[in-house]
């Protein structure tokens, strides 16, 4: 086994083998990033989304080039919203609900166009995409046994939004035994606070959920490694 990768981070240097890691990308879908979904429905401003996109793009190249593999999620519900509890469809005061018509088809619902991922970040063959209900990755999906017959022990999360997908995620992933890094630039909040506050909780008290790190240390980590 080789020596891990270390990646500067808070609340100490994160080490990953990427042989036994993924790159784990939240729900970047045109939903919650672009005009006209349900994001925008809340009453969001989704440009501060979109300043995730340019170091996700970077970090999306470095971890293909890296060989290390990509799995993709998206949030959203069969055509019929079975799997959509009432709770969730009626809760909060949006101008359209889940499964309203949109801009790019029905709001949050599996094979409309704004359910899909945004272009600038769209899968490649090969990737692994998950379809998830809720707002964790690892609820009602299988993604906890594909990362273990993958061998995966670390991830790597980007995507949004920080306080609600990408925080439960973590939580998650880190109740399962995996070691996260969430990369501080990579993710993204409708609030500026609560992206503040999202990143110090997850690396709070000797990081109880993670560690948190720019892109810029995680890229220098590959580069590092590619330069053996």
């Amino acid at each position: 086994m080789s020596d891990p990768l270390l990646v500067e981070a808070q609340p100490y240097p994160y080490g990953f083998d990427p042989a036994h890691t993924a790159l784990l990308v939240i729900d970047m879908q045109r939903d919650f990033v672009e005009p006209g979904g349900f994001g925008e429905s809340l009453g969001n401003d989704v440009t501060l989304l979109q300043d995730v996109i340019p170091p996700l793009r970077e970090v999306l190249a470095a971890t293909r080039s890296a060989g290390v593999p990509v799995v993709h999620t998206r949030e959203g519900h069969l055509p019929d919203l079975s799997d959509c509890p009432p709770a969730k469809l009626r809760r909060g005061a949006p101008s359209m609900r889940i499964g309203d018509p949109g801009p790019y088809g029905r709001i949050l619902v599996r094979g409309e166009r704004g359910h899909d991922i945004i272009d600038e970040l769209a899968p490649i063959a090969g990737e692994l995409v998950i379809d998830k209900p809720g707002k964790g990755a690892f609820y009602a999906t299988g993604l906890d046994e594909i990362l273990r017959d993958m061998d995966v022990r670390s991830l790597v999360v980007t995507g949004v939004t920080t306080e609600v997908c990408v925080h439960t995620t973590v939580r998650e992933a880190n109740d399962r035994g995996y070691e996260c890094l969430v990369l501080s630039d990579c993710v993204g909040s409708y609030f500026p606070e609560f992206q503040r506050h999202g990143l110090d909780m997850i690396a709070a008290q000797g990081g109880i959920f993670g560690w948190v790190a720019p892109s810029g240390h995680y890229l220098k980590a590959l580069e590092a490694r590619s330069a053996r």
